[in-house]
């Protein structure tokens, strides 16, 4: 695309079913090194409703070889060619269409389609890469069955894989050979897949609840066998769990897993055979770590659920992504609860809510969960699709409970059982086992930004009565200046002077143990609870229960007491999170008005009975314990000060490390490891504790030692990493001796090495961006492969603020030079890199001016993908 062009907008409101539909798909895909020959035999019939009588396939990146109708080939002048479509006109109402193509899967570096990954074939079709592999209508509602054909040099490609059962294999002439798969559930294109390479796979089977043997296989590269262990019990435990949770039992006989190097997504749920990155499938205690092993566990489960909300009820367009998304992140998130601790998973998703999330709903790259308008799909696989509408499940949930909300989920999959879905036909199911209406609702679909709710309270102890203000307000957000009320729940527990929790009663609330679901559905709302002995502290929006900015005027006082008392989990650490926001943000004031940074006793004191008088759940003390990150306090400042925040931020956790220096030692050498390793969850939380009481204690005089001996003792990658990431920022003597040391035992690892650059690519020191730079000549790196480019320049844009917004710009410059380097290489992955600026219009003048200079840069650039063009035209004037 050149600079004078304007690439088409789609919008839901002009969707409109299609033509044709296909009932079967035969395909013929012959591998080979210069290029593959693709043959298609689609059977058509026409769609009464439609009065379109045009067939429009959409292919790109190809040579049309040969085309047929029942047949009998067509010639130059009786179909439609351009560089996108394929159109054919006055076809039979049933007919049998034939295309022959070539394509070049070598030289596709966008990793969509058809390409190579490590001398293997491998496929990524969502959302439209099978357009890339032959001309087809692909459109998720469109649902076929296919029959797959792969025939490649045995002896380079002795793995041929693709959807459903092996039905055929042999041997052909030349060395080659064939295998033929068949899958007997419809699906729309962007669920194919095809693998074809030199690997092996690690073997087992899943008995299902009605007693059916799946026979399970995950593939790898041969070095990498070892390294599967984990992903396989991870992939029973959540076929195990859907069946207990969601009644969903697995329907083929058989379900593989790839693991890719390339690949510009986590993972692919494409029917029977899902693709993953790499790095969410291989795992040892040597090279991966606690959270990676978290990881790959839940992004296992997410793209294993997805074959039922995803795959067997799938989406009717693209506009409804969080249709299966959304659904699917919230299901492989109480997955990951069940398996580890609700309360800690709760956290981290809301921390990754709050610092994606919000930061997306308030900048210019604001939209709703079910956008109204796009120009590339790929842009919109974002968090407020996935996590946001992961939200908007979960209140489904709050206010029905979880019974209701199985009902509902059942009748949502029979009713929907084979066919493309919309929005609308969840909120129905919702509303049809439960009798609500759930219009007012649905504006959470439909509406952008993050909701506020203002709260203020009074006690009558006369009437003993206790009432809750309620004030619900929605900024503005590009294309919606004014917003109507959305149904809020609000999840609410009152506790006494003693800390103690009370039974709250309040008309129309859903009670549930200590908590009241109350439903905010207007401007403004009084909620008032009965029978209250004394005035209460209240602990408001339990467990998250809405993404929504909270403001209540909590003393410094009453955050401590919550932090203490509450016996709700996730608002115990959420006050500690609200109280260490107002010291930081407290102390910014101060640098900026030139006063002395002083920190808060009622913080020190609360930070010192948090580690004096400790949750069971260490993982939860650990989260507990780490301070706000930057780029979450800087989205509570209207004028973002990075510098400041940094500033602020350290200074505390020096004065906290000060304060509490014997009893944080005493913390870490209580969860030391004298043992071999152990992955239990006991193990896991001590090591948790051990790393955050380090991350503390490093920044005092012993620091430089004590890390030395932590990283030299680590038997595992968690700890090892731990004092890699905080020597990497340090400026000790040892941290390029730790940094050469880990990389010369590490460096024919690629995703240990992905670690090591994106540590360093983190740290805060005044080097990074030069050091950024030697790595991008560095031998661990490659601008092909995507983990590699999130780990040098994804990972500094979007985790290290203070680097990022430096004064002199060039952390701006820096992040669109890659822009411009992958526009045409790797569009979504420029696209995603580009979107790093979403928060720039809350910068000081100066920094503006600066990234308004890039942004210009990168529109001015000539020859944009519509991926980059389109994020570029919003960050900049949206």
């Amino acid at each position: 695309m050149t600079n004078t062009e304007t690439p088409k907008t789609i919008y839901l409101k002009d969707y409109q079913a299609p033509s044709y539909w296909v009932d079967t798909v035969h395909l013929r895909v012959e591998l080979g090194e210069e290029f593959t020959v693709v043959s298609s035999d689609l059977t058509l019939r026409k769609n009464e409703d439609s009065k379109d009588t045009d067939l429009v396939l959409y292919g790109m990146e190809q040579k049309l070889v040969r085309v047929a109708v029942n047949g009998k080939e067509l010639s130059e002048n009786e179909y439609r060619l351009t560089e996108k479509e394929l159109v054919l006109s006055k076809l039979p109402n049933d007919a049998t269409v034939s295309i022959v193509s070539e394509i070049k899967p070598q030289e596709n570096t966008a990793l969509l389609g058809l390409y190579k990954s490590s001398g293997n074939f491998c496929t990524q079709c969502e959302p439209e890469g099978f357009r890339r592999i032959t001309y087809y209508p692909d459109r998720p509602d469109v649902m076929a069955a296919f029959k797959t054909t792969i025939i490649a040099d045995k002896e380079k490609y002795p793995v041929l894989l693709s959807n459903g059962n092996p039905i055929e294999q042999g041997e052909l002439d030349g060395g080659k050979h064939f295998v033929t798969w068949e899958d007997p559930f419809k699906k729309p294109s962007y669920l194919f897949a095809l693998v074809a390479g030199d690997l092996v796979y690690q073997k087992d089977s899943f008995t299902t609840m009605s007693g059916r043997d799946i026979e399970l296989r995950i593939y790898a590269q041969a070095h990498n066998r070892n390294k599967l262990d984990h992903a396989m019990e991870s992939l029973k435990q959540s076929m195990k769990w859907d069946e207990d949770t969601f009644g969903r039992e697995y329907d083929l006989d058989l379900f593989m897993i790839v693991s890719v190097d390339d690949f510009n997504m986590g993972a692919m749920e494409n029917k029977g055979l899902n693709i993953f990155n790499s790095a969410l499938i291989l795992a040892l205690p040597e090279t991966a770590t606690d959270e990676d092993y978290d990881h790959i566990q839940g992004v296992i489960g997410h793209e294993y659920f997805h074959n039922w909300s995803g795959n067997r009820v799938t989406c009717r367009d693209w506009f409804q992504l969080s249709l299966k998304e959304g659904f699917t992140v919230f299901r492989d998130q109480q997955f990951s609860g069940d398996m580890t601790s609700h309360a800690v998973k709760r956290i981290e998703d809301v921390g990754r809510l709050r610092m994606r999330q919000f930061v997306e709903d308030a900048g210019p790259l604001s939209h709703p969960v079910r956008p109204e308008s796009y120009v590339e799909i790929n842009n919109f696989y974002t968090a407020t699709v996935y996590e946001k509408g992961a939200e908007v499940v979960r209140m489904y949930r709050t206010l029905l409970g979880a019974d209701l909300f199985r009902k509902g989920t059942d009748l949502y999959f029979e009713r929907h059982d084979g066919h493309a879905a919309t929005i609308e036909d969840f909120a129905q199911a919702m509303a049809d086992v439960s009798g609500r209406d759930f219009t007012q609702f649905k504006r959470w679909y439909s509406q952008s930004g993050t909701p506020r709710l203002d709260i203020r309270d009074t006690y009558d102890a006369e009437a003993k009565s206790y009432t809750l203000h309620v004030r619900q307000s929605c900024p503005p957000t590009p294309g919606q200046t004014e917003k109507q009320p959305f149904l809020i729940p609000l999840s609410v527990g009152l506790l006494d002077a003693a800390g103690k929790a009370m039974i709250p009663a309040c008309e129309g609330a859903r009670i549930d143990g200590t908590t009241a679901v109350l439903e905010v559905t207007e401007a403004e709302q009084d909620f008032v609870f009965t029978g209250v002995e004394q005035k209460p502290v209240p602990s408001l929006l339990r467990s998250f229960s809405a993404p929504v900015v909270l403001n209540y005027e909590y003393t410094d006082k009453e955050l401590a007491f919550l932090m203490a008392h509450d016996d709700n989990l996730f608002n115990r650490w959420d006050a500690g999170v609200k109280l260490a926001e107002k010291v930081i943000l407290g102390l910014v004031e101060d640098l900026q008005q030139g006063r002395e940074m002083v920190l808060s006793e009622a913080y020190a004191q609360a930070f010192g009975q948090l580690i004096n008088n400790p949750p069971e759940d260490l993982r939860l003390l650990a989260q507990a314990m780490e301070l706000p990150r930057d780029n979450v306090l800087a989205q509570a400042m209207k004028v973002m000060d990075t510098d400041g925040i940094h500033r602020a931020r350290g200074f505390v956790k020096k004065e906290l490390a000060q304060r509490w220096q014997k009893d944080l030692h005493a913390l870490y050498e209580a969860n030391l490891d004298h043992g071999p390793f152990s992955a239990d969850a006991k193990a896991i939380g001590q090591r948790a504790v051990k790393n955050i009481c380090l991350d503390y204690l490093a920044l005092l005089e012993d620091g430089e030692a004590m890390l030395k001996a932590h990283f030299e003792r680590a038997n595992n990658m968690t700890d090892s990493l731990a004092a890699l990431k905080i020597l990497a920022s340090s400026d000790f003597a040892y941290r390029t001796e730790a940094l050469e040391a880990f990389y010369q035992q590490w460096k024919d690892d690629p995703l240990v090495m992905d670690k090591w650059i994106a540590i360093q690519s983190e740290s805060s020191r005044e080097d990074t961006i030069e050091r950024i730079g030697e790595l991008a000549e560095h031998p661990a790196f490659t601008l092909s492969n995507p983990n590699k480019v999130r780990a040098l320049i994804g990972y500094f844009a979007r985790l290290n603020p203070v680097r990022f917004h430096q004064a002199d710009g060039r952390g701006y410059k820096l992040v669109t030079d890659y822009v411009l380097t992958l526009n045409k290489r790797n569009p979504q992955v420029a696209a995603w890199l580009l979107s790093s600026f979403g928060s720039w219009k809350r910068l000081d003048e100066a920094r503006q001016a600066l990234v308004r200079e890039q942004l210009q840069r990168v529109l001015d650039g000539g020859d944009l993908s519509p991926d980059v063009y389109e994020i570029g035209q919003k960050t900049l004037n949206g």
